[in-house]
């Protein structure tokens, strides 16, 4: 925190921009809204390294704190990579969205296989760190956090031939270095700031990096996971908010889902339903961030 208060920021990644000012976006097909959707794909690790920092106490399993190894936990969410993400991928896909998919190092690496799939599907790639149990954190050093990042995407890039143009953090964390070293990595844009419901640019001191906000109550280990909202309560919001941003116009609907959490067959057919009734309103339109901006 600066030690002067002052108008504005406490920081400089970003403007201060109050959408009432800004005029109606411009989107594909003259659509009001765009709808995006991520799956995760994230690599949960029986023993993280000495050092390695997770977040909190990560959801999965039988909701509680068991002995090591956690066998619940681990093949709770090994299921998103053996059923849940071709459950996820075939719901999304018979609703006309193409989807995301943010994979994390160690997935890419003991999954290759899964890896070409989710690319040869089409599916636009995002670099998601190390592993689920590896987060960016500020007592990284500077050269740490930058091989951090080049391990991330390179592994990407030497498995499934594509490097991706996007970031999700795990667990949406940075430093305050983060948006300058993905930007200069050659990320494009970064999915981590919740803040707004449209593209804005971000400072960055050498090439161009945007943040593609997502919508946080839209994240299905937020809601379902988190907060324990009730599945049919989840999705009723998800098109609630559609409609909303809808008449507002010019807004981006940001989804995220995991394959272990929303690929469960009791939560698929109302997921499914849901992006059935949002495609099916007027003025919708179904994009990807790369394509949006």
């Amino acid at each position: 925190m600066p030690a002067e208060r002052q108008p504005g920021l406490d920081h400089d990644h970003y403007d201060w921009s109050p959408i009432s000012s800004r005029p109606t976006r411009d989107l594909p097909g003259g659509a009001r809204l765009a709808v995006s959707v991520m799956v995760v794909l994230e690599y949960l690790e029986w023993q993280p390294p000495e050092g390695a920092i997770t977040g909190r106490e990560l959801p999965g399993g039988l909701g509680v704190q068991l002995p090591f190894p956690d066998y619940a936990k681990h093949t709770h969410r090994e299921y998103g990579h053996r059923v849940g993400i071709f459950r996820l991928l075939d719901l999304l896909e018979r609703n006309g969205i193409p989807p995301l998919v943010a994979i994390d190092a160690m997935t890419v690496q003991r999954y290759p296989w899964l890896a070409n799939h989710v690319h040869e599907r089409g599916c636009e790639l995002v670099g998601h760190g190390i592993s689920l149990s590896r987060m960016i954190s500020s007592r990284m050093s500077e050269d740490e956090e930058r091989a951090y990042i080049t391990e991330s995407l390179d592994t990407v890039a030497g498995v499934t031939g594509e490097r991706p143009a996007g970031w999700f953090g795990v667990e949406y964390n940075q430093s305050p270095r983060t948006p300058a070293l993905l930007a200069a990595a050659g990320v494009r844009y970064v999915c981590d700031w919740v803040n707004d419901e449209q593209p804005y640019p971000m400072h960055v001191p050498s090439g161009e990096l945007w943040s593609v906000p997502l919508l946080l109550t839209a994240d299905d280990a937020h809601a379902l996971a988190d907060r324990r909202v009730p599945i049919d309560r989840y999705c009723r919001s998800l098109v609630e908010s559609a409609e909303v941003m809808a008449a507002e116009g010019g807004r981006h609907l940001f989804v995220v889902l995991r394959p272990w959490l929303s690929g469960q067959p009791f939560r698929a057919r109302q997921l499914a339903e849901a992006f059935r009734s949002i495609m099916a309103m007027d003025g919708v339109v179904a994009c990807r961030p790369g394509d949006l901006l």
